[in-house]
Order: structure tokens, then C-alpha cells, then sequence
């Protein structure tokens, strides 16, 4: 039996509603995104929501929209993928790393705070596998060092503070204290890429709550502008009767959503309960299994916590890095595909020559050394799960 580490939960309708938008003559962006954008706003608890082609666009967009850049610092956390940081390099601005909270794998609020200057714009907490990170402490932390807070546009201005975007690639779905991701942070950017719970192939959005100051219908237009080049009405706006003059307001970026992929995802959102229902299943079962391994595994149901169970992450207690290796291969030669989430940032070469060096992230590492994820896919089977268990049981006997 060959397991996938997180193929797409894709079925025929999909494929029938991506033939229905081929033929209808619109296939980028046009009614179809628009929809979508309707929908993940309404799902999220929001009044709107932008799509782009990927979350990468929509954490950058924000970036640019806030004007950060050279001179200002943003803050993350060293355990995500690169995407995350890239965003702060790409528009000139300083990437500052803080460590992850002991035992944890989300963002010290702690160090956070001690970490934010006269030069931090933006925080951007990371919702790892599924878990939303502790906002409430996140806004505590920033809301401490608003006094040292400089604006630089009306639209930072507007929140006198460091901004919070949340990395909720992995959290679409997820709950925490009763709020669903999308209306916790003050921006949230999601990715919809092929090995997400849901996906639309390529693709990621922007929610944001409403706030004082902030024209929701501006911001949304803003988006817009820097994801077509500048360009001053999109495709769909010009067909409408004598609306073909527009204007290019900036030399700006081309990273639209098609309404191809958008037809994906309305589909995905219709199926989306009971896919988030089988992952469920899933985890409850692996949970029971591995009750007596000596592991360690991410908690996604919590009383106040409820998960999109986006990866099963487990931590090989008193494991070595080297051991956690071996046993992922042993899994492949069994069939079965392990990953792991995440080699900390500091351990790639594009940030060790940034000048970030592991040594500082002790808690990063900590969490990272003996960690090792299991496949989790809503289209899978009894069988496949109880193949992982019992292998998976072997291998760390």
C-alpha cells in the first residue's frame, strides 16, 4: 500500500465547475472571484475579503499597502516556511526573528514585546498545522509598545499601533475562543496551494476586521490596483457597456486569482464541513492509537481550541535529530511519505546569510529537532490509516 504525504481532495465537482467556467467565455478574474471573495469573507466572519494567487501575494500586498520598507523592522517567527520572511525582504524591509514560546510552536508574546522598537510596522504570528496562535497575548504585546509606535501612512495611523497580519496559511476553518480565523488578527492571510485543506490549486486570500478610521471598500480597492498592475478597473469592469478607458495609477504587481481557480474553490467551501469532518476522524484515530508511543503529538481539540487538523504533527520524545531521520525513512520504505514542520528558518542558506544564526533560537530548535509529521488527507482511507498506525507502531518500537 503507497500513502501520499497530502494529495488534493479534488472530485468531479470541481472538474464540472472549472468546465462550466472554461466555456462561459470569463476565465480570469471576473464573477467567479468575486463570489469566492463573498463567500470566505462570510465564512471567515468578515465584512470583506480579497483573493490573490497565492498567500505569499496577499501577506506582501498588505506589506506594501502599509508602505513598509526600508528602515522599518517586521517581526515573525523563525519556525514557518520562507514565505513568511520572504515577504519582509522583498519590499526592503528589516526581518526580525523571535523565538518560539517553550514547548510551543507559536510566536513568544514575551519576547515579542521586549523585540518591538521605534522601527516596527508589522508582527506576523504563524498558525502552525492547523493551531491559531494566542492573539489575545500577541495584541497585548503590541498594545505595550504603542507608545513607541511611528506611522507612516493614514492607514497606520489609523491603528496607532504595530499592525498583526496573521500567517493562517495552514488555519483556514480553525477556531479559537469561539472566533474562526479570518476575524481574530487585524489582517489574515490564507493560502488555497494544492497541499492545503483547501485549495483551488494555486491561489490565497486577505481577510480583515473592521476598524475605526479604516474605509473597508478603499482598502479592498487598494488590493485590487496592486494585484493588476495599477490598473484602475479590471477585466470585468471594462465589459460593462462604453467602460473601456482605464488608467494605470502605479507601476504595480500582476498576482490576480483566475476565475478557474475560483471555481475550485467555491466547490471546496461547499465540500469544506465534511472534509474538516473526516480529518477529525482521522486524528481521533491516530490519537487513540499512539496513546501508549512515547510521543508527543499537536493537540488540535482543545476546550477553548478547535482545528482544521491541517497536519499531524508529532515530536519523538528523547529522540535525536538523526533518529527522527532514520525513522522517516524507514516509513518510505514502507510506502509511506513523512515530512516535517519546519526546519527552522535560521537552518536555511538564504537566512544564515541574512546573518541569522540557529544558536539564537534554542526553542525553534528545540521543537523542530525530533518532529515528524504523518500523512492526513480527507480522501483517506480506513485502510491507509490503519497502515500508518501499525507501521508507524513498528517503527518506533
Amino acid at each position: 500500500m503507497k500513502i501520499p504525504f497530502s494529495p488534493p481532495d479534488v472530485t468531479e465537482q470541481e472538474a464540472r465547475m472549472v468546465h462550466d467556467a472554461l466555456l462561459s467565455g470569463w476565465i480570469t478574474t471576473g464573477p467567479r472571484t468575486k463570489e469566492f471573495e463573498r463567500q470566505i469573507a462570510a465564512y471567515c466572519g468578515t465584512d470583506v475579503a480579497v483573493c490573490f494567487n497565492s498567500a505569499t501575494a496577499s501577506m506582501e500586498s498588505l506589506l506594501r499597502l502599509l508602505e513598509v520598507g526600508p528602515g522599518d523592522e517586521v517581526i515573525t517567527s523563525p519556525y514557518t516556511y520562507t514565505a513568511t520572511a520572504s515577504v519582509v525582504c522583498h519590499v526592503g524591509a528589516t526581518l526580525v526573528l523571535v523565538d518560539v514560546k517553550p514547548g510551543t510552536i507559536e510566536l513568544d508574546a514575551e519576547r515579542l514585546a521586549d523585540a518591538i522598537t521605534e522601527r516596527t510596522k508589522v508582527v506576523i504570528p504563524v498558525d502552525v498545522g492547523g493551531m491559531v496562535c494566542d492573539y489575545d497575548a500577541v495584541f497585548r504585546a503590541v498594545e505595550s509598545k504603542r507608545h513607541l509606535f511611528r506611522p507612516k501612512n493614514d492607514l497606520q495611523r489609523a491603528y496607532g499601533r504595530v499592525v498583526v497580519m496573521a500567517d493562517s496559511a495552514h488555519s483556514f476553518g480553525s477556531m479559537r475562543d469561539g472566533r474562526r480565523t479570518g476575524s481574530i488578527a487585524d489582517f489574515s492571510a490564507f493560502s488555497f496551494h494544492a497541499v492545503k485543506n483547501l485549495t483551488t490549486a494555486e491561489g490565497g486570500a486577505l481577510t480583515w476586521r473592521t476598524h475605526e478610521g479604516v474605509d473597508n471598500a478603499e482598502v479592498y480597492h487598494r488590493f485590487q490596483l496592486l494585484s493588476l498592475h495599477g490598473q484602475s478597473k479590471d477585466a470585468f469592469a471594462k465589459t460593462q457597456l462604453g467602460a473601456w478607458e482605464y488608467d494605470i495609477v502605479g507601476p504595480w504587481y500582476k498576482c490576480n486569482m483566475t476565475d478557474l481557480t475560483a471555481a475550485v474553490g467555491l466547490v471546496q467551501l461547499e465540500r469544506y464541513p465534511a472534509m474538516l469532518q473526516r480529518r477529525r476522524e482521522i486524528i481521533e484515530r491516530y490519537n487513540e492509537a499512539f496513546r501508549n508511543l512515547d510521543i508527543e503529538v499537536l493537540p488540535h481539540f482543545r476546550e477553548n481550541h478547535i482545528s482544521n487538523g491541517h497536519l499531524y504533527m508529532t515530536r519523538l520524545k528523547g529522540r535525536s535529530e538523526e533518529q527522527r531521520n532514520a525513522a522517516i525513512v524507514k516509513m518510505a520504505e514502507r510506502d509511506i511519505a513523512c515530512n516535517v514542520h519546519f526546519k527552522p528558518l535560521p537552518m536555511m542558506t538564504a537566512y544564515r546569510a541574512l546573518g541569522f544564526d540557529i544558536k539564537d533560537y534554542p526553542e525553534a530548535f528545540e521543537m523542530y529537532h525530533n518532529e515528524l509529521t504523518l500523512p492526513l488527507f480527507s480522501r483517506m482511507t480506513d485502510e491507509q490509516v490503519e497502515y500508518v498506525i501499525e507501521n508507524y507502531v513498528d517503527v518506533l518500537s
